[in-house]
C-alpha cells in the first residue's frame, strides 16, 4: 500500500539519462496528462495515469486535478550565507553606477564582507534559516550554497560550518562550494597571489571536516584573471575538488573557454562569453549556468547569450544568484520568467534548466531535479493549470505543497504547521 497517492492534472517527468541534457535536448519534456505519483517510504514508487492508478491503494490520495506535479525545484547557484544587506546601493544602481565601481569605492562585496565577519555563527544560522524557509515555500528542494562573504581564514570556515549545519537541519539539501577567491580582500590589495595561496591553504581542512564539495573563484576585470583562475582550480581539482567558476559576468575574458579547457562542473554567468566560448561549451560537458536575475537587477540590457549556448549543443541551467547585492532574491519562478522574456528559452528549456540541469550542475543529477521510481520524493503540487503556466505569470508564488522526502513541508504556499523547520 501506498503512503501517498497524487493525481494531478498534469504531471512534469524531466528525462534523465545520466548526464545533463543538452542542445536540442533541452526542448524535450515528457508530460502526462491526467497524472498520478505514488509515495512509499519517502521514496516514488508509482509514475503513471491516474487511470493506471485506479487500482492501487493509498493510506492518503491527495486530488489535485487541474493542478500541475513537478519534480523540486533545483537552485545551483546562491550564496545563502552572509551578514548584513545592502539596500543602500539600490540608489546607486538606479544613478548608473557599475557594479566595479562601487567595489571600487569600498562598497559592493567589500561592504557583505564586514558584515559577514562581525556576525556570530548563530546569527549567521537563523538568517540562513530563514532564506531556506522562503526558498522551499518556493518550490526548491535542492540547492548550492557558497561562502565568499569572509575574505579570510576564519570567517570563510565559520560560513561553511553554517552551510553544514543547515543542510544537516533543514529539509533543503544544501550542496556547499568554497568561494574564497570572490574578491581581493584591502590587506591584499596588489597581492592577489598571496591571498589565493591562503585560500589553497583551506583545502586540507575543508575537506577533512566535509565542508565543501566545490570550489569556485571570480574571474573578472579587477578582481582575478583567467591564468590565475586556472591555476588557482587546477591545484583545488588536485586537492580532489569539483570546479566551478564566475565567468566572464562583465568582461569577456576567456574564463568561458578555460573552464571548458580544464572540466569545471559548470560555468556561471557568461553574459560576455565569446562565441569561441559558447562553441566550447556545445562540445564539453561544462554546464551553462545562467542567472538572469543578476542581469536584470543590475538594470543591464544585454543577458547571456541562451540560445546560442542550446544551438550549440551546451547544456544550461539557471539560477537566482541569491546574494545581498546584484540578485536579492530567492524567487526561482521570477527566475523562470526572465529565462523566457529575456533569454528567449522554451517553457520546456526552461523547466529543464531548473530540475535536471540544475541538479547535475551541482553534481545531483543521480537523486534530484527529475522524478523516477526508486528515486526519493522530492515534488511540488503548483496551483497552475499546465507547465507553461509559470513562466507567463510572473511575481507571485505559485506553490501549493511541497514534499521533500516523500514528507509534506509546505501545504498551501506555507511551512506545514506539523513541520518544525528552525530552532
Amino acid at each position: 500500500m501506498l503512503d501517498t497517492l497524487i493525481l494531478a492534472g498534469q504531471v512534469v517527468v524531466p528525462k534523465s539519462s545520466g548526464e545533463a541534457l543538452r542542445g536540442k535536448e533541452m526542448n524535450e519534456l515528457s508530460i502526462i496528462d491526467n497524472g498520478a505519483v505514488g509515495i512509499k517510504d519517502g521514496v516514488i514508487e508509482f509514475i503513471g495515469t491516474a487511470e493506471e492508478a485506479a487500482q492501487l491503494q493509498a493510506k492518503e490520495t491527495i486530488e489535485a486535478e487541474g493542478k500541475l506535479l513537478s519534480p523540486g525545484l533545483v537552485d545551483p547557484h546562491t550564496h545563502l550565507v552572509f551578514g548584513g544587506s545592502r539596500e543602500h546601493e539600490l540608489a546607486l544602481k538606479q544613478q548608473g553606477v557599475p557594479y566595479l565601481e562601487i567595489l571600487a569605492q569600498g562598497g559592493g562585496i567589500h561592504s557583505t564582507v564586514k558584515a559577514t565577519r562581525e556576525t556570530a555563527e548563530d546569527d549567521l544560522y537563523e538568517k540562513g534559516m530563514f532564506h531556506l524557509n522562503r526558498c522551499l515555500t518556493y518550490g526548491v528542494t535542492t540547492m548550492e550554497a557558497k561562502s565568499g562573504y569572509g575574505l579570510d581564514k576564519e570567517t570563510e570556515l565559520k560560513q561553511l560550518r553554517v552551510a553544514k549545519q543547515l543542510n544537516e537541519t533543514h529539509p533543503i539539501d544544501l550542496v556547499s562550494t568554497f568561494l574564497g577567491a570572490h574578491a581581493i580582500p584591502e590587506n591584499y590589495k596588489g597581492r592577489p597571489d598571496a591571498f589565493l595561496e591562503e585560500m589553497l591553504s583551506l583545502l586540507s581542512l575543508i575537506s577533512k571536516e566535509g565542508l565543501a564539495e566545490f570550489v569556485d573563484i571570480f574571474c573578472e576585470t579587477g578582481v582575478f584573471t583567467v591564468e590565475q583562475s586556472k591555476v588557482f582550480l587546477q591545484k583545488a581539482k588536485t586537492a580532489g575538488f569539483g570546479v566551478k567558476i564566475h565567468a566572464d559576468e562583465i568582461d569577456p575574458l576567456g574564463g568561458t573557454e578555460m573552464a571548458c579547457e580544464i572540466g569545471a562542473v559548470s560555468a556561471d554567468h557568461l553574459v560576455g562569453a565569446s562565441k569561441e566560448g559558447v562553441r566550447m561549451l556545445g562540445e564539453s560537458d561544462t554546464i551553462a549556468v545562467l542567472l538572469p536575475g543578476t542581469t536584470f537587477y543590475l538594470g543591464k540590457d544585454h543577458f547571456a547569450p541562451a540560445r546560442d549556448m542550446i544551438s550549440s549543443g551546451a547544456a544550461v541551467a539557471l539560477s537566482t544568484d541569491f546574494n545581498p547585492g546584484s540578485s536579492p532574491t530567492e524567487n526561482l519562478q521570477f527566475i523562470m520568467t526572465l529565462a523566457a522574456l529575456k533569454l528567449k528559452m522554451t517553457p520546456e528549456e526552461i523547466w529543464n534548466s531548473v530540475t535536471v540541469n540544475a541538479a547535475y550542475a551541482i553534481g545531483r543529477g543521480d537523486v534530484a531535479g527529475s522524478l523516477e521510481i526508486g528515486r526519493r520524493a522530492d515534488l511540488v503540487l503548483w496551483d497552475v493549470p499546465n507547465y507553461k503556466y509559470i513562466p507567463y505569470h510572473y511575481g507571485v508564488n505559485h506553490v501549493n505543497k511541497v514534499w521533500k522526502n516523500g514528507k509534506l513541508v509546505v501545504g498551501k504556499g506555507d511551512i506545514h504547521a506539523n513541520y518544525t523547520l528552525s530552532s
